[in-house]
């Protein structure tokens, strides 16, 4: 027996060491009690509402301030390698940022395994309640916050290194540090919107695809960082604006089914293979009609709508999309889509087709793949400004109407990831995607690539002269590029690549250079011949090449002479169509039919014609 009872003392006196040889985070006691979660503010914001009473029924635990880098070392040293990136978080007292949702997951099972208690994450009710301790003003500080516990609130091209040190400012009623501002701070529940009902204990949907952060970060505008303010984000994503708290309760919340809600593009798609007709011998015109319409539902539908991609389903659909917001540097943008039936004379009105909230999603591309599968590609921001995006891509086998979950195929939020409409199919199958090598209208366009059908991707590192790149594939097995800006001896430049983007060489084209405003088109027609789609001084112009962009044939305007007035949208206005003059401006995007049709849009027209009118 007193073997026995020395074991024991030995065994408790071993795990009494190892826990005080850990970093633990400190602990405070959050009383249960009631609240009004979430605000009224509507708009932008219409997602922190209804306003809604919550209970939350039992004491938890939640950690002081958000875990930090020496906490969080311990369970994963090689984390160290990245104290300091960006000028962010190199303190052991730092909040640590560059942790995932599954990596913050991670941690609270080894913190729990550890200590024998149970840890883990924050219910987003969970979340609001603490940082409100019995306040019901936009922050627990009142109205405003003070200047000490602001870290550069806005949104900024260039994040300003500041401290993370996470025991900042004043602490709430409850004890707590940070909880506006410096990160934000993942949660457990999946994002949803909120029921119109009083709750108790709720943990969010049962599923979902971006999980909850709350609080806001450094270089972010102080809105953000309100008590009732949410955010979220894929469960993989990592990056400098986001980290965590833990909670310690043995207590789950509750969950309730996941209530999908479908949007007028993906509803009512009928499958099956479209019959189309053989290609025209004889020319084709119809007028130009808007795809951009106003949605005729609750859709987020902002003043700036711009930035198009397009392609065709194969059940003889169109399926194009394009983003919405009030300014492109805006948390706001979302991903609208359109669709034109087949058959239809009109699109259907804007409808929501992808968003992380609170996120800015600049640069998409649409892509049918041989089989009918249906890619799309979208840049996503960790905060504001669109230049800090990460890549993610989408898959559809049922002509858009449902979606593959989100991936990120290149997960850094960085420079060289700008979507832009038109990637391609090589040949040998290889895709290439364009996007803008960085914001400025002379950072030239970057070159991805997949051989694995777009799951898996890579940035060859080659940087070509100007942005928003068209690409296409010559019958040698090289890959000619057109770009607007880095004009070269005053013309627009031309690139060449013979090791699938890998290396490039550039020279003058014949072409005049394009701006603001202004995207091209390169497109090799199903025909055999490869089309330009540019502007010249007289407004949108097509050129075309039957010998692999050696010559180009004089340009034709894209117009029938009307002399009508057409309104342009974005950044184009409205404008005159006659026989010397046709849309000065527009980002194009395009795609060819089965039929021959090539469909053109541009910020907000859809133009139909073929090569036999292009050649008139």
């Amino acid at each position: 027996m007193n073997n026995l009872h020395n074991r024991l003392a030995i065994l408790s006196l071993l795990i009494t060491a190892s826990l005080s040889a850990l970093e633990m985070p400190r602990m405070v006691t959050i009383p249960p009690g009631t609240f009004l979660m979430g605000s009224a503010r509507g708009g932008v914001d219409s997602d922190e509402g209804p306003v809604h009473e919550v209970s939350i029924s039992r004491v938890f635990r939640m950690s002081e301030t958000e875990i930090t880098n020496l906490q969080y070392e311990q369970f994963r040293p090689e984390h160290k390698a990245l104290r300091g990136k960006g000028g962010f978080s190199s303190g052991d007292n730092d909040a640590v940022i560059f942790v995932s949702y599954t990596d913050a997951l991670a941690y609270c099972q080894w913190l729990s395994e550890k200590t024998d208690r149970n840890y883990r994450l924050p219910s987003e009710a969970e979340w609001e309640y603490a940082c409100r301790a019995g306040t019901t003003t936009d922050f627990y500080t009142g109205d405003t916050l003070p200047d000490d516990m602001l870290k550069n609130q806005k949104t900024e091209r260039e994040l300003v290194p500041v401290s993370l040190e996470a025991k900042f400012g004043l602490p709430n009623a409850f004890g707590l540090y940070g909880m506006h501002g410096n990160v934000e701070e993942w949660c457990s529940d999946w994002y949803g919107n909120y029921p119109d009902k009083s709750m108790e204990d709720p943990g969010g949907p049962s599923e979902g695809l971006f999980k909850v952060t709350r609080g806001g970060s450094h270089n972010t505008p102080v809105e953000f960082l309100r008590s009732a303010s949410r955010s979220a984000a894929m469960p993989s994503d990592k990056h400098n604006q986001i980290g965590f708290r833990v909670v310690e309760t043995d207590f789950s919340p509750k969950t309730w089914k996941f209530k999908g809600t479908k949007t007028l593009n993906s509803v009512k798609v009928k499958q099956g293979r479209a019959r189309w007709e053989k290609p025209s011998s004889a020319p084709l015109w119809i007028d130009p009609v808007p795809f951009v319409i106003p949605p005729t539902d609750n859709t987020p539908f902002y003043s700036h709508n711009h930035q198009p991609a397009i392609t065709w389903c194969r059940n003889g659909d169109l399926l194009a999309i394009w983003f919405s917001t009030d300014a492109e540097s805006g948390r706001e943008m979302v991903v609208l889509g359109s669709r034109l039936r087949k058959g239809a004379k009109e699109w259907d009105p804007a409808s929501l087709f992808f968003k992380v909230p609170d996120r800015n999603m600049t640069g998409s591309s649409l892509l049918t793949l041989e089989d009918g599968t249906i890619m799309h590609v979208n840049g996503v921001g960790d905060s504001g400004d669109w230049k800090r995006l990460a890549m993610v891509t989408r898959f559809s086998h049922d002509n858009g109407r449902t979606w593959s979950e989100p991936s990120l195929v290149e997960a850094e939020h960085a420079v060289r990831h700008q979507v832009i409409a038109g990637p391609i199919i090589c040949s040998d199958g290889t895709l290439v995607q364009c996007c803008d090598a960085g914001p400025g209208g002379d950072d030239g366009t970057s070159i991805h690539v997949s051989t694995d059908d777009g799951k898996t991707w890579e940035d060859t590192g080659a940087t070509i002269p100007g942005i928003h790149a068209g690409i296409v594939e010559l019958k040698d097995g090289r890959l000619m590029a057109f770009g607007r800006g880095n004009s070269i001896d005053g013309k627009m430049p031309v690139s060449y690549s013979s090791d699938k983007g890998r290396t490039w060489t550039s020279k003058a084209s014949g072409f005049p250079p394009i701006g603001s405003g202004q995207r091209l088109v390169l497109k090799r027609l199903l025909e055999g011949p490869i089309m330009l789609a540019t502007f010249t001084g007289s407004g949108m112009t097509l050129f075309l090449s039957y010998d692999e962009g050696q010559s180009w044939t004089k340009g034709k305007l894209l117009t029938d002479g009307s002399g009508k007035t057409i309104a342009g949208g974005a950044w184009t206005g409205d404008f005159v169509m006659d026989a010397a003059h046709a849309e000065p401006k527009g980002y194009f995007a395009c795609t060819q039919t089965p039929d021959g049709v090539i469909h053109l849009i541009s910020s907000r027209l859809h133009y139909r014609f073929n090569l036999p009118w292009i050649e008139l």
